[in-house]
């Protein structure tokens, strides 16, 4: 029965997050927090995934945004398009397709100083196996998806 619960409800979230999803960033269905609370500077200074602190903030593009160190915020602020991932956080891997899909903080990897996240570790391992063709791809889909 646990089982049933559990996949219901990942269906749902899969639905819900893709059918309501037209926001340039994914913040997931229930909050307004980029990349789920966590760190886009911490991705490129310590190459992890690093949870933000909820007292160091900062609101762009309709969404609020975590830093683990005043001075992550501060590098932000004075770029937000150097920092933030691309396809505004949603799954690289199914931006190539348009679809908008949220994405595991862990599962990102960063090509030409740009953050590309991903589903899951494992949809990630299948993005690097043709990652050049996926960007293409998603380049092309995310301003056709997303309202600006």
């Amino acid at each position: 029965m646990n089982y049933l619960k559990a996949l219901i409800f990942t269906v749902a979230t899969l639905f819900f997050t893709t059918a309501n999803a037209s926001d340039p960033i994914e913040t997931g269905f229930f909050n307004n927090h980029a990349i789920y609370g966590y760190d886009t500077v911490a991705y490129f200074t310590q190459n992890k995934a690093v949870k933000g602190n909820k007292q160091i903030t900062y609101d762009w593009r309709g969404a609020q945004w975590h830093f683990s160190t005043e001075e992550h915020k501060a590098m932000f602020v004075a770029n937000p398009e150097k920092f933030a991932p691309q396809y505004g956080g949603y799954c690289a891997y199914a931006m190539a397709d348009g679809n908008l899909v949220g994405i595991d903080e862990e599962a990102f990897t960063i090509v030409n100083n740009k953050l590309y996240l991903n589903y899951s570790i494992s949809v990630m391992e299948k993005w690097l196996e043709n990652r050049d063709e996926y960007i293409r791809k998603a380049d092309a889909q995310y301003p056709l998806v997303v309202d600006f």
